[in-house]
Order: structure tokens, then sequence, then C-alpha cells
């Protein structure tokens, strides 16, 4: 048989390359998570973040929590170039959240789906307490949230990104926004909780158990609440506890944004004259 010499030859037998994969490791019995936090604890993930890594933006942002990273830039004030927007006493902000099509498996394609855009709408409502937009009249403000994977907590992780990028661009806000989710888990719950225990909640949610998520987008320093999400099934009480809970969270992950932005703000500021 003539061999084909404009082709690759291939192995004439081939394997699933989901095989080499690392299958998604089993939830312990004991009260230890999969990454060693424990249950019924406000014990939020380690977080990375650095301001200031994209230089054609107003403002940007970069925020890593466990293996969750997400990248925001700011761009604006701009005004509005529609003639009939002419007469806005208060700016207008525009958000975007995509995810990578590396970010997780059900991702395929850089096109905007009906997921994406609903977070993208939550990221707005839970952003715009906390920017003074009257400030800025006859313009827009555009915040672009890029997921670059997706483990977890993706929500509140972006408002605590993109507030931080917003800071860093220089636009007036009352207060950081920060983000904080906690994961109803039968009698116990999971705070920041990790992209396999979010889908394995959502499998119980079916077996008619008590199950639900909580997002809850918090001003610190105000001590008000500017957004809140709430997916399944969720009594009055456990609903309260859980606000609470995130609340605290939030507060944990205050010292640390505090601090990037004071790093952010040394490097952009003028040498001492000599």
């Amino acid at each position: 048989m003539p061999t084909d010499t404009k082709r690759v030859q291939g192995p004439e037998v081939s394997q699933s390359p989901y095989i080499f994969c690392l299958s998604p490791p089993k939830r312990p019995i004991a009260d230890s998570r999969i990454d060693g936090r424990q249950r019924g604890q406000v014990d939020v993930r380690p977080v990375f973040v650095r301001c200031g890594l994209v230089s054609q933006a107003k403002g940007s942002a970069y925020i890593e929590a466990g293996n969750s990273k997400l990248m925001c830039c700011v761009y604006g004030p701009k005004e509005i170039e529609r003639k009939d927007e002419l007469d806005m006493k208060c700016g207008r902000m525009m958000t975007d959240m995509r995810f990578a099509p590396f970010s997780c498996r059900e991702r395929g394609s850089w096109i905007q789906g009906s997921e994406e855009k609903d977070l993208s709408l939550m990221l707005l409502e839970s952003l715009k307490p906390g920017v003074r937009l009257h400030k800025y009249p006859r313009s827009q403000i555009e915040v672009n949230v890029m997921v670059l994977e997706n483990d977890g907590s993706v929500l509140a992780h972006a408002v605590t990104c993109a507030s931080l990028a917003l800071a860093d661009a220089g636009i007036e806000m009352y207060d950081l926004v920060l983000g904080c989710s906690i994961q109803q888990d039968g009698a116990t719950y999971l705070i920041d909780p990790t992209c396999v225990e979010e889908s394995s909640s959502t499998v119980s949610l079916g077996s008619g158990e008590n199950q639900g998520n909580l997002t809850v987008a918090f001003l610190p320093s105000l001590n008000q609440i500017s957004g809140l999400q709430s997916d399944g099934e969720m009594d009055e009480e456990t609903l309260t506890s859980g606000v609470r809970i995130c609340i605290e969270g939030c507060f944990k992950l205050y010292p640390v944004i505090q601090q990037a932005l004071s790093r952010a703000v040394r490097r952009k500021a003028p040498p001492p004259e000599s």
C-alpha cells in the first residue's frame, strides 16, 4: 500500500488523552476538606494579589486563590459617544466577565454564553454601590474580567479583583468591594468552595437535600452588603448565618487587599527629590 507523504503518519492504535488526566479526588470522610481546610470554619484559601500588570489599561489586577486565577482590566472613564446620552448626570459602568477556553473542561470558545452574561450582571450589581458614578457625568467605565482558571468561587473572586482594578485605575469609590462565597453541605458549611465541591453539591441538589450556594459582596469599611446571590435551597436561618460567615471571610481578605493596593500606590508614586 503506498504511503501518503503529505500526511503525518500516526500510530495504528490510539488512546484517549483523558486516561492520563488525574481523576478528581474523592471527598474525605473526616472533617477535613480536599485541600486540607476544615469544614464548618471560616478558612478561606490563601490569596495572591497584584495590581498594575497590564500597562495598556487604566487599571488592572490579578488574583489567585488556590487554583482559581482571574485577571481584570479597567478602561475609562471616557466620554460617551452617543449624543442622546449627553445629558447623563451620572456615569455608566459596564462589566464583561468571560471564561478563557482553557479555564475549565466545559469551555470551548471565546464567545460569551448565557452563564457569563448572568455573571457579568451580578458583577455589575455588586460593584455599583461602591463606585461614585456621580463624579463621572456623561462618562463610561468598562470593567473586563477574564477567568484564566476556574477552581470554584469565581464570582466572589471576580468581585474582589474588579474592585481592586477600579482602585488601581484611580476611580473614586466609597469603599473596596470584597466577595466571599459559602456552600451548605448538609449540617455544616464550606467557605470558599472549590470547583469539585461545587459540582458535588450540584449533584446532591437533585437528591432532595437542603443544600445551596451563597455569594456576598461586602463593603468592609462601611459595613454594608452591596450584592447577594443565592442558588439552591437554603432556609432562613441558614441563609442568615451564611451571610454572617461570608462577611467574616471578607474581613479576613481585607488586610491582604489593602497591602496589595498600598504596594501598587508606592510603585506609582514619584521618587523623592534628592
